[in-house]
């Protein structure tokens, strides 16, 4: 009996930060926000998806920080949105995929070929990512108004829903085709690479190969997250990918709170999930009255206290074993 209260304490327990998060997204949208609000939240957060997407490959499936997501989002933006604004929208998604993947095979490269520390060669990628996607734009800024975009293209046929169906429709095909590759015989090795790398170099496998494939395919699905957001918002700005590193490590830590079992599956779909709670949350706190200067304040915010958990756990633990179990065997033999 003992042993199954243990359990039951532990499930208890594991249900419990899920159960509180549900509980705060319901009374999120039930009560600070209106139809549009949820919708237009709603949408974000199946852009911003890909965004999580691909910071959950470099830093959960590779183990490896990659900094130049910031770099690599506008730069998906910058090539997007000179596309659309020259009247190809389709193909400027296409195309910041492209880029993207390019530019994490040069980070890749830098930390393979070069031996540059990971931090340090994201920093160097998105550095140079910055004069690249000036010069890509031509100014600080461009407006797509009264230019057709992905989603207006899809607006007669689907409605007034047209943007959240066309950015859940591609989420949904990009997770699947994401999905199918993890489980493949070149998947499984990019997997093996973050998990043992030594294994894997064992195996006869070229684990810098795998680490240059990796670093490309997160930062395409960056750079689509970014393309994606400068048609949905008709615009594109050269600040925009400032803070999205923090912004998707946000989303996946708030997204393995309701999905701890490690896999593939399940990591996909915390990613998902996530980015989607955190901008139901974030869209509460602006809502309050938080200024929009804020909001990566609010991120970083969001990202130090669930990295602080574990080891404010630790303290809280060590703190009962030397006081509270001390004075209570004190007391016991008193």
């Amino acid at each position: 009996m003992s042993v199954i209260n243990r359990i039951n304490k532990k499930s208890i327990i594991a249900l419990l930060p899920k159960l509180i998060l549900v509980i705060l997204l319901l009374v999120i949208v039930n009560t600070q926000m209106t139809e549009s609000v949820v919708l237009g939240t709603l949408e974000k957060g199946l852009i911003f998806s890909f965004l999580a997407l691909g910071i959950f490959i470099s830093f959960r499936i590779l183990d490896i920080p990659d900094l130049s997501v910031d770099g690599t989002f506008t730069l998906g933006v910058a090539v997007s949105v000179m596309n659309a604004y020259n009247g190809h929208p389709i193909r400027g998604i296409i195309l910041a995929v492209i880029a993207g993947a390019i530019a994490g095979s040069v980070t890749g490269l830098l930390v393979t070929r070069l031996k540059v520390q990971p931090i340090l060669a994201g920093i160097i990628t998105m550095t140079a990512l910055y004069s690249i996607n000036l010069k890509i734009m031509s100014r600080p800024n461009i407006s797509l108004w009264k230019k057709d975009t992905l989603f207006t293209y899809f607006e007669e046929m689907l409605g007034e829903n047209n943007k959240v169906i066309v950015a859940g429709v591609a989420l949904a095909a990009v997770s699947l085709l994401l999905f199918l590759f993890l489980k493949t015989q070149l998947g499984m090795s990019l997997r093996a690479t973050g998990d043992n790398e030594f294994m894997v170099r064992a195996s006869s496998i070229n684990s810098d190969t795998m680490k240059v494939l990796g670093f490309a395919l997160a930062n395409g699905l960056v750079s689509l997250s970014g393309a994606m957001y400068a048609q949905y918002s008709s615009a594109g700005d050269t600040n925009s990918g400032t803070g999205m590193l923090v912004v998707g490590l946000a989303s996946i830590i708030i997204g393995e709170i309701f999905f701890r079992k490690h896999s593939i599956l399940f990591g996909i779909l915390a990613s998902i999930i996530g980015a989607t709670a955190y901008r139901y949350v974030l869209a509460f706190a602006m809502g309050l009255g938080m200024d929009s200067n804020y909001t990566k304040l609010f991120s970083a915010v969001i990202v130090a206290i669930a990295i602080a958990i574990p080891a404010v756990k630790g303290y809280a633990v060590d703190f009962y074993k030397r006081y509270i179990l001390k004075d209570k065997g004190g007391a016991a033999k008193c």
